[in-house]
């Protein structure tokens, strides 16, 4: 027997054990497709139901839902109308509110007008008269009407002996000491100083110019006086010669180069200039600038010491109403009368 019909009996048992296991298994794979088809149709079915309750209850919360939204939209309309209804009456209670307003406090100023007493009136016309003083004090830079003022309201005080009137009268009696103490500008006498330099300004000397009145010879003396001996003719020459050298020669100390620079028709110029810097100093004043006036004047001081001679009269003059001129607007402001007003109106709210 070959190798080969040795192996046939041992492959034809394994093959046909094989074909029963195949069969065995067929039934369970044909039967599993329709256990899962009925497992999907009932889940399919129970989740149809469950979908079926939903829409039931979503439907019934709907028409819930609807009913509330008719429910409320007839609680808005019905709040609307109230709304209105409220706005409508607090409309109409609010102007009659104004007109009661109105209504009170024209009978208040009325009934004010009509109870108003004396002394009250007397306030009043204190108040209003010391105003008008300070009014009258800034523009005449004058302590007169405050003074005077004052001192009547002291008078109208005392003759009305008003126990409540007696806070006003030590208000005034502080604020008239204050006015007496105070050294206000004197703008008036400022004025007219600074006029007086104008007038004066054309009438300097300028430091370059020659003293012809220190070279004149004096007419009374004679220039030959006569000698006991009889001076020789060549002396009198001599000395004629000398006067008139010292005539051509004349040495001076000028500290300023350049007022020795200065040519003679600058100096009409420079002298309207000095008049222009007085003239703004004076528009300074009367605009109450005093601190531009006061730089003006001393750019004056300044141009008098450097291009005029210091050692003229009217120079010094002219410096020493200038130096009056600014210790003049050193003076303090006009004063206010705030402790009087304060008591005025602390008496006439009745406090």
């Amino acid at each position: 027997m070959s190798p080969e019909n040795s192996k046939e009996p041992t492959v034809q048992p394994a093959i046909t054990s094989m074909q029963d296991t195949r069969a065995q298994k067929r039934p369970l794979i044909f039967w599993l497709p329709v256990l899962l088809a009925v497992v999907a149709i009932l889940f399919s079915g129970l989740l149809w139901e469950k979908l079926s309750r939903i829409q039931g209850q979503l439907a019934r919360q709907s028409a819930d839902a609807g009913q509330q939204s008719l429910e409320a939209k007839a609680w808005a309309k019905q709040a609307q109308d109230s709304v209105k209804d409220s706005a409508s009456r607090m409309a109409l209670v609010e102007s009659r509110l104004g007109e009661a307003s109105l209504q009170r406090a024209q009978l208040e100023e009325l009934i004010q007008t009509l109870s108003r007493s004396r002394d009250e009136n007397l306030i009043l016309d204190i108040e209003s008269s010391l105003r008008l003083a300070q009014q009258q004090a800034q523009l005449t830079s004058s302590l007169e009407p405050l003074l005077g003022v004052l001192k009547t309201a002291q008078a109208r005080l005392q003759r009305a002996s008003n126990p409540r009137l007696i806070g006003i009268q030590r208000a005034i009696d502080r604020d008239l000491e204050l006015v007496k103490s105070v050294q206000i500008t004197d703008l008036p006498g400022m004025l007219l100083v600074l006029d007086e330099i104008v007038a004066l300004a054309d009438e300097l000397p300028l430091a370059n110019e020659m003293n012809r009145s220190s070279l004149t010879p004096s007419k009374s003396a004679d220039p030959n006086p006569a000698t006991p001996q009889n001076s020789a003719w060549w002396s009198s020459v001599f000395d004629r010669f000398m006067l008139e050298a010292r005539g051509l020669l004349r040495v001076s100390r000028i500290d300023s180069p350049e007022a020795a620079l200065l040519a003679p028709e600058q100096g009409f110029f420079l002298r309207e200039n000095l008049k222009l810097k007085l003239l703004n100093a004076r528009l300074g004043l009367l605009a109450r600038q005093n601190d531009a006036a006061r730089a003006d004047m001393q750019a004056v001081a300044v141009v008098l010491k450097k291009y005029f001679d210091p050692g003229a009269r009217k120079t010094q003059h002219a410096l020493q109403l200038l130096e009056k001129a600014q210790a003049l607007s050193k003076g303090n402001a006009i004063p206010r009368l705030d402790g009087t007003m304060a008591a005025l109106a602390t008496a006439s709210s009745g406090k």
